[in-house]
């Protein structure tokens, strides 16, 4: 399963992808984040793996996430294991304008193990584009008001 989910932002690029970039801002928009913590190489760089914990109501999960590419605006992608499912996520950034930027995220799920998570990603193939999409969503949301703040 492969898909793309895009946002406009009314900012500069250059903001935008500051605030992407600043791994402190992960709670803000990423629903059920917790925490980070920082495993192997330089934080927040191409080969960096990190455990991002999430909790969801009493669930909770943890993702080993691996930095494969870091190379902003253009591109920052990276591999995110799970013990039910491996999936990468491309974030690219572009300038629509000098106060307009389009995030666009494409997600490719890898890896399913186990019975029940293939038979729910082959029954419900719309949940993964619908919750990423609401993380794009909230990431504008977060961005444009933090862009507002600072311009006061």
């Amino acid at each position: 399963m492969k898909f793309l989910c895009t946002v406009d932002i009314a900012l500069p690029i250059d903001t935008v992808v500051q605030l992407f970039d600043n791994r402190d801002n992960m709670q803000h928009w990423q629903e059920g984040f917790v925490s980070l913590e920082h495993i192997s190489g330089q934080p927040g760089q191409t080969g960096a793996i990190s455990k991002l914990h999430y909790r969801n109501g009493k669930r909770s999960m943890e993702l080993l996430e691996t930095i494969t590419v870091k190379n902003l605006p253009e591109e920052m992608s990276a591999l995110y294991e799970h013990s039910h499912m491996s999936n990468r996520m491309t974030n690219r950034f572009s300038a629509l304008g000098p106060q307009q930027t389009r995030y666009t995220a494409e997600f490719e799920l890898t890896k399913v193990n186990g019975f029940v998570p293939r038979l729910m990603s082959w029954l419900m193939p719309g949940v993964a584009k619908k919750h990423t999409q609401r993380w794009l969503d909230r990431f504008k949301q977060f961005a444009e008001s933090h862009g507002v703040a600072d311009k006061t």
